[in-house]
């Protein structure tokens, strides 16, 4: 008895600190200009060398069958992708580290699910912000591309997995506020992701971390039970006592 109520102590002391850290770090995302700045930076960045990629790739014929190859290949790879990253991010709680301020924020969207209602191409913009990692992608491809020898299947894959990474956020997005006849098309299609499959991400704990269209949750689920714990018991904990509004990007 005496055992566990230590553990519990430990646990509650732990608890504590990390929602102290969340709290410092989200003081400091709302306050210093910088963190602000840095999300139009990274969206600026990120649609700018899509661009450009895309500028790259368009005059390269591949024929219609290898461009809807391509096309599967980019959105399973991006669906899995970026779930993969959502996953990462849910369980991380380095939240007094030099990222902190933005893993605080990022962990907000379990928070506070709903978004403003926007123009889809200003969503697009807004949400390609808060991909940092998609930056280093995108300019990796454009020196593989620019450079290097590579197959152009392979390229149009490659910019077309950079380009879907920006939209799953809007697919994201049309989970949690879009219901139009545009947005039913696209779920029925298999290209957006369903509200009814996202919920259990929300619902449920470390599960369904994909965000695109789900093509790929099984196996990122697999991955997830391996190797996280979940985020309902953990970071989900760390802004119980949060008092901000934490609506910043949304």
């Amino acid at each position: 008895m005496v055992e566990l109520e230590r553990q519990a102590m430990t646990q509650d002391l732990a608890l504590n600190v990390k929602q102290q850290q969340f709290n410092a770090a989200m003081e400091l995302y709302e306050k210093a200009p910088v963190y602000q700045a840095i999300g139009k930076s990274v969206s600026l960045a990120n649609v700018s060398l899509q661009l450009y990629l895309l500028y790259l790739v368009l005059p390269v014929s591949i024929g219609w069958p290898l461009q809807l190859c391509s096309i599967f290949i980019a959105y399973a790879a991006a669906d899995f992708l970026n779930g993969l990253v959502h996953m990462y991010m849910d369980n991380n709680d380095s939240y007094d580290s030099l990222a902190g301020p933005l893993i605080a924020a990022f962990h907000l969207h379990h928070r506070t699910p709903l978004y403003k209602k926007n123009n889809i191409l200003l969503v697009y913009f807004n949400e390609s912000g808060a991909k940092n990692w998609l930056v280093g992608y995108l300019l990796m491809a454009a020196i593989l591309i620019k450079t290097a020898s590579i197959h152009p299947v392979l390229s149009c894959i490659v910019v077309y997995v950079g380009m879907l990474s920006s939209v799953a956020e809007v697919s994201h997005y049309c989970c949690h506020v879009s219901d139009s006849r545009t947005t039913r098309y696209l779920r029925y299609a298999g290209l957006f992701l369903s509200k009814k499959h996202h919920a259990h991400h929300h619902i449920s704990d470390n599960i369904n971390y994909s965000f695109l269209n789900g093509l790929t949750d099984p196996l990122l689920n697999v991955i997830a039970r391996t190797f996280f714990p979940g985020y309902k018991n953990t970071t989900d904990r760390h802004y119980a006592a949060y008092t901000g509004s934490g609506t910043a990007n949304r």
